[in-house]
């Protein structure tokens, strides 16, 4: 069967051959369960190199429950969460933090996906208010959900801000990948170096069959992370098949050199597209995403070529232009970008003349 492309989601990409080939090596024989393997042990010391950290490290499925047992030490139940209203932890996690955490989630409306400390300052007057729940943790995403990517010194400011508050910042890292290449620096000095207190670190959408993990950065935090992960159901008996992704990705730079080709392959569609008529790029495009304004009527017949979303409907332009995305992958080809923007031509061409 031919390999079909299409730019709805990182997700929707395979998985690595090095990566299959890692799962297939380490299926041999016997090790010991829940962890307690070289392969994890190894993935454990590699991902500490990168992050410049000694500090506790666990492995989980996915990046939901990555999400939700970081925030899960930080965070008690009458207190609150504070994030983007683009969020994945209040817009695609199904309730999960609110259910296993017991917390309340607070978004706040951005143009970028990116929150300040101007956004932060609003909700002040909430702490020692008995009525209120207490804002106690700052989950921002790296990059955002709408592919912009916070600067070394915006993280630095918001964490230095957050801790003058008595509170945590966390940091959704599911395509962190993507903005360690954008910022072309070492993760270590956007996360560890500047206070952040705890991360996730994804691979399931840039080349991993399944895993996240979490990286505790706050030495105050350490301790109680295992029992987190046993009690919500994340502790795998075989955890070596995640150990020996994390490996392969981190060994010789794959996880880079995969986040830079999405990267790569996002600003290509972003430079293929820029100036068609009737076709407006509605973020900046520093990850491996394309946020644009397109006519509605084009867009029907732009998803039966290659798949896409709509990214939420409610915001469709006045013009009647629909806001969707468009997501590039570590196997996104140049071909496929090319064949993408020709049909868009052709599609735009199309609507012009019906439209005159």
């Amino acid at each position: 069967m031919s390999f079909i492309h299409n730019f709805a989601s990182d997700n929707h990409a395979g998985c690595h051959p090095n990566i299959l080939e890692a799962i297939a090596q380490c299926n041999n024989g016997h090790v010991k369960a829940y962890g307690d393997d070289e392969y994890t042990q190894k993935a454990i010391t590699l991902l500490q190199e990168i992050f410049e950290t000694n500090g506790e490290i666990i492995f989980t499925y996915n990046g939901t429950a990555s999400n939700v047992l970081s925030i899960a030490l930080c965070c008690q139940s009458f207190e609150a969460v504070l994030c983007a209203e683009t969020a994945h932890i209040n817009t695609d996690e199904c309730g999960a933090l609110e259910k296993f955490v017991g917390c309340k989630i607070i978004p706040i409306n951005t143009t970028d996906g990116k929150i300040s400390i101007k956004d932060l300052e609003q909700f002040l007057f909430m702490k020692g208010n008995v009525h209120h729940n207490q804002p106690r943790v700052i989950s921002i995403s790296q990059p955002t959900e709408l592919g912009t990517i916070y600067t070394v010194e915006e993280i630095k400011e918001l964490t230095s801000w957050v801790h003058k508050h008595d509170m945590y910042i966390h940091i959704d890292g599911a395509r962190i990948a993507n903005a360690t290449v954008s910022l072309a620096t070492p993760i270590s000095n956007f996360t560890t170096h500047i206070g952040v207190d705890v991360v996730t670190f994804g691979g399931s959408k840039n080349g991993m069959l399944f895993g996240e993990a979490i990286i505790i950065l706050n030495r105050n935090l350490e301790g109680r992370i295992k029992y987190f992960q046993k009690q919500g159901m994340q502790l795998l008996s075989k955890m070596r098949y995640i150990g020996a992704q994390y490996i392969a990705y981190l060994q010789d730079d794959l996880w880079l050199k995969n986040a830079n080709h999405a990267n790569q392959m996002a600003r290509l569609l972003e430079k293929n597209v820029y100036g068609i008529p009737h076709i407006d790029i509605a973020q900046k495009v520093q990850s491996n995403s394309v946020f644009a304004r397109i006519p509605n009527t084009i867009v029907e017949p732009l998803q039966n070529f290659s798949y896409f979303y709509k990214w939420e409907e409610k915001h469709t332009h006045y013009n009647n232009d629909q806001l969707v995305r468009w997501m590039c992958s570590f196997n996104t080809q140049k071909e496929h970008v090319l064949d993408f923007t020709a049909t868009i031509k052709k599609l735009i061409e199309q609507h012009e003349k019906e439209n005159h």
